[in-house]
């Protein structure tokens, strides 16, 4: 009789317990740069399906080394491919597919006196604070240090200046939290910390947004950046996080991408 009871409690506990578990948020981690559309295409995929998503987000890098150490991530969305497929090479995470597309645009203060023509002299210029975020832990960091390398190209010896030269200012371990609620790439222009800033052309609109004086300066043919990001799903993910992942890529999401800012590779194959 006690065995059946217990038998009959263990049952109810499963079944009461079985609704729960299906309304647990997704849990995404994502690029910083994608916070706001992200919690969009999430609110359209909360609409859609009845499903919730919780969003971390932060450099990838970082994100991608608390993946790896075991954090309870189900769905990776990083600033580049580079950082999903370590994951996937070292069997925690399956196919990664590329999603969205960006590009690297200078913030610059409002009294800073630059163009796309000029750009690489106000860089190069002492009188200029350069900002960049923390390379190998921010995708946005090794973008810039690749807009650097391309500098050398058209002036040699710009890359040792501007590696010299440039402030990690964000994106790193140590680097300040950013400001709630706030760009920390309009933040941080608008306190001085930087004269010139390097960023994804979509952080710098977002960054404007808040403070209308600063300036976008696209960056010239010569040493044009693209960033290209990777989306995929950490193994052990939930089917909620795969209907949320294929969500990210359907036309709705690519659709909030694109009017967000972001470019797009070629749509996945229909199922």
């Amino acid at each position: 009789m006690l065995r059946r009871l217990a038998g009959a409690a263990a049952l109810a506990a499963f079944i009461t317990a079985g609704p729960a578990m299906a309304q647990e948020p997704v849990r995404l981690y994502a690029a910083g740069s994608l916070k706001a559309v992200m919690e969009e295409i999430a609110n359209a995929f909360r609409q859609d399906s009845g499903l919730a998503v919780a969003g971390t987000f932060g450099p990838s890098g970082l994100l991608r080394d608390r993946i790896a150490k075991g954090e309870n991530a189900e769905v990776f969305a990083s600033a580049n491919m580079a950082h999903p497929r370590a994951l996937a090479d070292a069997g925690q995470s399956g196919e990664v597919h590329a999603f969205a597309r960006n590009q690297l645009c200078a913030l610059a203060a409002p009294g800073v006196d630059v163009t796309t023509e000029t750009l690489l002299d106000r860089m190069l210029d002492a009188r200029f604070k350069l900002g960049t975020s923390t390379p190998a832990a921010d995708p946005s960091g090794d973008y810039a240090w690749e807009l650097f390398r391309k500098a050398d190209a058209v002036r040699p010896g710009a890359l040792q200046a501007l590696d010299r030269k440039a402030l990690k200012l964000t994106g790193g371990p140590a680097s300040p939290p950013p400001p709630k609620d706030r760009s920390v790439y309009g933040a941080l222009v608008e306190k001085g910390e930087a004269d010139i800033f390097l960023t994804y052309c979509t952080n710098a609109v977002l960054a404007r947004k808040e403070v209308p004086p600063l300036k976008i300066v696209a960056v010239p043919d010569a040493l044009s950046v693209g960033a290209e990001y990777g989306l995929a799903v950490v193994k052990g993910a939930r089917l909620e996080a795969v209907r949320f992942a294929d969500f990210v890529r359907s036309p709705m999401g690519r659709t909030i991408l694109v009017r967000h800012g972001f470019g797009l590779p070629p749509a996945p194959p229909r199922k």
